[in-house]
C-alpha cells in the first residue's frame, strides 16, 4: 500500500499538491509539515489517503479528482434522483 500527502483547495476545487510515500509515518511527517506551511488558509484541506496507486484514489476519493463544475452537477443530479429528500 502507498500512502498519498494531498493538499486540496475547497474553494477552487483542485489539488494543490499531491506526493506519494512509501510509509505512513514518511507521509504523515509531510502533513504536519504542511500543515505548518498552510496554516491559516481555512480553504485548504490536507489529507494522507492510503491506496494501492494514484489511480485507485480517483475511484474511492473522487471528489478530491473532480472540479467544482464536476461536483456541483453531480449534486444536482443526485437531488433531482426520485427519492432523494
Amino acid at each position: 500500500m502507498h500512502h498519498y500527502l494531498v493538499i486540496y483547495n475547497r474553494r477552487e476545487g483542485r489539488i494543490v499538491r499531491g506526493q506519494d510515500y512509501e510509509t505512513a509515518d514518511i507521509a504523515l511527517k509531510a502533513r504536519f509539515t504542511a500543515e505548518r506551511e498552510f496554516s491559516g488558509q481555512s480553504d485548504i484541506e490536507i489529507v494522507v489517503l492510503g491506496g494501492e496507486s494514484w489511480e485507485s484514489l480517483h475511484r474511492t476519493h473522487g471528489r478530491y479528482f473532480e472540479g467544482v463544475q464536476e461536483l456541483a452537477a453531480a449534486a444536482l443530479a443526485g437531488a433531482a434522483a426520485p427519492g432523494v429528500k
